[in-house]
């Protein structure tokens, strides 16, 4: 199935309006949500991002920085605080040892899982929906992240 493309200088129908409403909406409320979650840890939105990006595989500094699109400078401060706490740990690249790895620690593991569970906004009403339509959202989520 083609996916509509709108014009330049062309209006978007009012179903295309509403629906880019609702996703500013559940993305409002994501990161309201999540900065609570990291709040209850002590810790910052940028923290707790990049300690949810940590937790899933140590990463070079530099991917840190694309991933969460700021200065490599910020993640330096960003990793040192996560680190004075514990929760992170820089340690050589095996593939190449002048690249230093930021990693998650086991404790940091443990409170990106935290903040994970305790994002119930989005859980409780996916789970209300069926698979096929859970599958469905999932699918047109992917092609529209793809197409832009």
């Amino acid at each position: 199935m083609a996916t509509p493309r709108i014009s330049p200088g062309r209006r978007p129908d009012d179903l295309t309006l509403e629906v880019v409403e609702l996703i500013g909406s559940v993305v409002a409320r994501y990161h309201e949500e999540y900065e609570e979650a990291a709040a209850g840890h002590a810790l910052t939105g940028a923290q707790a991002r990049l300690l949810s990006l940590l937790s899933l595989e140590p990463l070079p500094m530099r991917k840190l920085a694309q991933r969460l699109k700021c200065e490599p400078s910020n993640v330096t401060g960003i990793v040192d605080r996560l680190e004075a706490r514990g929760l992170a740990e820089r340690r050589p690249d095996p593939a190449d040892r002048r690249v230093k790895l930021a990693a998650a620690t086991e404790e940091g593991r443990r409170v990106a899982r935290s903040l994970q569970e305790s994002l119930r906004f989005a859980r409780e009403p996916l789970a209300g929906l069926s698979e096929g339509e859970r599958v469905a959202l999932r699918d047109a989520l992917r092609r529209m992240l793809a197409a832009g």
